[in-house]
């Protein structure tokens, strides 16, 4: 029978033996839904939640990981104002040198930028500790995000578990117009599908217009897909793939992967490339999708091109198309982050960096920066447009500006007016911008190269330090500086529940709500006692000193729909249970945030009639009398108003899940298996 790509890959990384329920056929199709185990082929993790997946880690017990390969990424906590963060990056490096694992050193660049131009292979399965892991899509892989915990169990060898996704086929055709980007491709798939519209599927693309899209490009969209609440998304490994992977290098890592000819959808999505405009997400939901026409001549005071979204040389070098000769208005305040030191020297070679800098844009690290709130925020009640993927209330750092995302073209288009401006409203030279330009080598000597020659000789891999061999690597003492506390251990699972509604909240909460970004933030990554101080601070600024006031001895969060949507970052689970969270009950969940709860002993609960979520309040005392039971067999949840209203909570969790939360958290449960 043939097989999307989806299955091919996914087929191809069945553990059978982890999940022994699984009626298994090579070739057929697996039942949507039903929970499947896949071999990791590679892992990363970032320091924003690296830190936290090597003390779990450590505590398996294994001298070296069982990958083909797993990289620690140092790009989200490069604003050093003590010493905090460099301790962590310091406790990274050690940790890569002891067990196996490259190590990126900060200035290298954003972990899936890095990671797609250096370490991704087409049909490999890789599994990361950040939410934008699904960038890897863009070069043929099944790349999905998850918790710290599931990456540190995978790194053992673990096999990772998940629900078999629905396969959503996104058919292009035609070509993108100039002005056009893949930005405006991902946004227009958001303005349909909205940012719950993924929950427990893959988006795979494929039709003739794929074969028009640079892997960047593909990259751009792979990674917003995870705004979709998609598990991952997929394009396949073709020509375009070899050519992207060659011209850095990399030919003997290509290898073509497609869809089987016939292959059946779950869902289509059809989308022409050619009758794409431009397209903006309004504040403050990458969902909130409108056409940059209708903003057109809002007043901007902010403009940044770079993230993991939109930061390649490719889109450097259309920015530079736009702007060159030009400068940016008297209004705008402009910066660019490159996604890694490779492109920053790319650029610098095409001659786009110089164009840049000439037209008034300042250059920022090689980092995630901005978009987790690590500086370059806008002002007060500021108008900002980010090629970034998510402009949640308050993530840049400002909590009254308003940011849009855009493409790179409109970004730097509406530099240069000072208002939100298409790309498209203006005349300017083809983004061929690295063709045929004067560069200046590093051995001094000037010569003309093309856009592959640049890419050829700026390969650099100076600022990643490969693994130690197993004999050095057993004498390497780990760096713990005094912010490194260990991993606080979950509670044990109770019979039944007797607690307060400690917070109500409404729909949509992201995991930068429950757990804050941010320089006051993040350097606290590594010490649960003290990050968990800011534990729901957006939403409520008492939630701490309540948890406090009752000894943290246990309370209930409710909340609407997609709760939990956006980071990975597992924090906004360990905090919660710090504090005394024994259980969340929702209208439904994020996928990711729903296992990092499970992984850590709260229990997800989703209620069977949304309209019951009215009846809770906030502040009233309510039971769970049958958690043991619902647990064990699998039977509805249910919750016993102080009024006396009995309600009933879904539970359509996996049995593994199910065990998970009744042996205390995955920790437990992987020690109580011995493996």
């Amino acid at each position: 029978m043939p097989l999307t790509l989806t299955e091919k890959i996914l087929h191809a990384h069945m553990v059978p033996s982890a999940c022994p329920d699984v009626s298994f056929v090579p070739g057929k199709p697996i039942e949507r839904g039903t929970e499947i185990a896949i071999r990791i082929d590679q892992t990363l993790t970032q320091d924003a939640t690296g830190t936290m997946a090597y003390l779990q880690f450590e505590t398996i017990g294994i001298p070296r990981v069982k990958t083909e390969l797993s990289v620690s990424y140092v790009d989200h906590n490069m604003l050093q104002t003590d010493f905090k963060n460099m301790d962590d990056h310091r406790y990274l490096q050690s940790i890569a040198a002891k067990y196996g694992i490259y190590y990126s050193r900060p200035g290298n660049g954003i972990c899936h930028q890095v990671h797609l131009e250096r370490f991704g292979k087409p049909g490999k399965t890789l599994l990361g500790s950040d939410s934008h892991t699904p960038t890897g899509g863009g070069l043929g892989m099944i790349a999905i995000g998850g918790g710290g915990l599931d990456i540190a169990v995978a790194m053992g060898g673990g096999a990772f578990h998940l629900a078999m996704p629905a396969v959503i086929g996104v058919q292009l055709v035609g070509k993108l117009r100039k002005g056009v980007s893949a930005k405006d491709v991902i946004l227009e798939i958001l303005r349909r599908e909205s940012v719950k519209g993924g929950v427990g599927a893959v988006y795979e693309y494929f039709g003739s217009g794929v074969s028009t899209l640079t892997v960047p490009q593909r990259a751009t969209i792979t990674n917003m897909g995870a705004e979709l609440g998609a598990t991952c998304s997929l394009f396949p490994s073709d020509d375009m793939t070899k050519k992207y992977l060659s011209a850095l290098g990399r030919a003997k890592d290509w290898s073509r992967h497609e869809a089987d000819v016939g292959a059946e959808y779950d869902r289509l999505i059809q989308i022409d490339l050619s009758r794409l405009e431009p397209l903006a997400a309004q504040p403050h939901s990458p969902d909130a999708v409108t056409t940059v026409a209708a903003l057109h001549g809002t007043p901007v005071t902010q403009v940044v091109i770079g993230s993991c979204t939109n930061s390649s040389l490719d889109d450097l070098q259309s920015v530079a198309a736009i702007v060159k000769g030009k400068h940016c208005a008297p209004g705008v305040e402009a910066g660019f982050a490159p996604g890694t030191r490779t492109t920053l020297l790319m650029a610098d070679r095409a001659g786009i960096l110089g164009t840049l800098i000439a037209a008034g844009f300042r250059v920022l690290e090689s980092a995630c920066g901005p978009c987790i709130g690590m500086g370059f925020a806008p002002n007060s009640q500021g108008v900002s447009l980010r090629t970034f993927n998510r402009n949640f209330k308050g993530r840049s750092g400002t909590p009254d500006a308003a940011v849009y995302l855009v493409s790179p073209e409109t970004a730097s288009a509406s530099a240069l007016t000072g208002t939100i401006t298409a790309a498209t409203a203006l005349s300017y030279s083809d983004p061929t911008f690295t063709k045929g330009v004067r560069t200046s080598m590093l051995d001094g000597t000037d010569e003309r190269l093309s856009a592959h020659e640049i890419k050829k000789t700026a390969r650099d891999d100076g600022m990643i330090i490969p693994p130690l061999p197993e004999d050095a690597a057993a004498h390497v003492e780990i760096e713990r500086g005094p912010n490194i506390k260990p991993c606080p251990a979950c509670p044990p699972c109770a019979p039944s529940l007797i607690l307060p509604i400690l917070l109500k909240t409404g729909d949509n909460v992201s995991t930068d709500d429950i757990m804050p970004a941010g320089t006051t933030v993040l350097p606290f990554r590594s010490n649960i006692p003290e990050i968990s101080k800011f534990t729901f601070s957006r939403i409520d600024q008492t939630f701490y000193a309540r948890a406090a006031a009752q000894n943290f001895s246990g309370c209930i969060v409710v909340g609407g729909e997609n709760y939990g949507q956006g980071s990975s970052r597992e924090h906004a689970a360990l905090g919660p249970m710090y504090l005394g969270v024994r259980a969340v009950i929702v209208k439904s969940f994020a996928r990711i945030h729903q296992a990092n709860l499970i992984n850590y002993g709260i229990i997800p609960i989703t209620l069977e009639n949304s309209a019951d979520y009215d009846i809770l309040r906030q502040g009233e005392t309510v039971t769970l009398p049958n958690i043991a039971e619902a647990l064990g067999t699998g039977t509805a949840f249910i919750i016993k108003t102080a009024d006396g209203i009995s309600l009933r909570g879904k539970n359509t969790l996996s049995l593994r899940s199910r065990n998970i939360l009744r042996a205390g958290g995955l920790v437990a449960y992987t020690r109580s298996h011995g493996n």
